[in-house]
């Protein structure tokens, strides 16, 4: 496949630099008697013609693409609160980007086809149209203001952590190539921290502050439990350079910038083990598997060892490039009831307990 569009577009960029030099000798010629290829009204006719084939070229192309990879699976499992208002966004925003190609493509290709030039007509030509000029000019700013005002509605919803909710405080921090989590404890405040704390030596690797009393009881996991149904309020941190705490499922992400702290906040709404069971994901499991198979049976046969079945887990991802590594940057998320959530956090060392001295 990759070979094909290398192929058609090498065959493209042919045309564009024989059309460009066709161009060039046009404007070099100093009468007609030196015009070389000038078209003609048939020559026109079969333009108008290929235009119009285009045009359906495109359209079929697009009605493939739409029946065969069109059903969006990030639109039908959503698995954060805000998530279902994430999703209508973009829906209407496709809706709209849909619509406005299919209009303006038919337009742009039919007029070519319809006013293509013929020998003895002349193209009619006028200054400016102020009817035309506010038409599509207050359109568009009408469509976009209401996308805009609509986005940022949004936005504001989401980002208005309530803290009378009782979130559950976790910190989110990033480094090339890991990600780790800080949950503020049994008080469900975070200690202070600071990069120039860390001291590998006593495994303080997020550079907690040791005097600050509120770090004693918080617990550093490479893993993220959230207990399903409570809202949660991530702090973010990065060690080294700029990544994007990216968790598509819960449609959330925040950039982790060097030297300050961002937030983000949500409230899971599907467990783990519930995404496992809805039919979209399970459809999805049984294909990548599939997938994995063909791939074993080449590995198998090569004496290399076979893939393990895939089952899905939510995932923290990084979303900026980071580095070399960045690919791998990545940290499971687990949405659990409160009661196995509250067993799993006991499990856990807390800060205090985990100095090495």
């Amino acid at each position: 496949m990759t070979a094909l569009l290398t192929i058609i577009v090498l065959v493209f960029i042919l045309i564009a630099i024989w059309q460009m030099v066709k161009i060039f000798d046009l404007a070099q010629a100093k009468n007609e008697n030196d015009i070389a290829g000038v078209a003609t009204d048939k020559d026109n006719t079969i333009n108008g013609y290929l235009m119009m084939g285009f045009l359906a070229f495109i359209y079929i192309i697009t009605i493939i693409s739409c029946v065969k990879w069109g059903d969006l699976p990030l639109l039908s499992n959503s698995a954060s609160e805000h998530g279902p208002t994430i999703d209508n966004l973009m829906v209407i925003s496709l809706v709209i980007i849909f619509f406005v190609q299919t209009v303006t493509q038919f337009l742009l290709h039919y007029f070519a086809f319809k006013y293509k030039g013929e020998k003895g007509k002349k193209a009619l030509f006028f200054a400016d149209n102020n009817k035309l000029e506010f038409i599509w000019t207050i359109i568009p700013v009408i469509v976009l203001a209401g996308l805009i005002i609509y986005g940022l509605n949004t936005w504001i919803n989401i980002m208005g952590v309530d803290e009378s909710d009782d979130p559950l405080v976790v910190e989110l921090y990033a480094q090339q190539f890991n990600w780790k989590a800080r949950y503020a404890g049994a008080d469900n405040t975070l200690g202070k921290a600071n990069v120039r704390l860390i001291d590998i030596d006593r495994a303080n690797i997020l550079g907690l502050d040791e005097a600050d009393p509120n770090a004693q009881d918080d617990i550093i996991t490479t893993e993220l439990h959230l207990p399903v149904g409570r809202p949660v309020l991530f702090k973010m941190r990065s060690q080294d350079v700029l990544h994007s705490a990216y968790m598509p499922h819960f449609r959330a992400q925040m950039n982790c910038v060097p030297g300050m702290i961002t937030q983000f906040g949500f409230t899971p709404t599907v467990t783990t083990t519930d995404m496992r069971q809805t039919p979209d994901m399970q459809e999805k499991v049984k294909n990548i598997n599939n997938i994995r198979l063909e791939k074993s049976k080449a590995l198998t046969a090569k004496g290399e060892d076979a893939l393990e079945p895939y089952e899905f887990d939510y995932l923290l991802l990084c979303n900026k490039i980071c580095g070399k590594s960045h690919y791998n940057m990545q940290m499971k998320i687990v949405v659990e009831t409160q009661e196995e959530y509250e067993a799993w956090i006991k499990e856990q060392k807390e800060f205090k307990n985990s100095l090495i001295n």
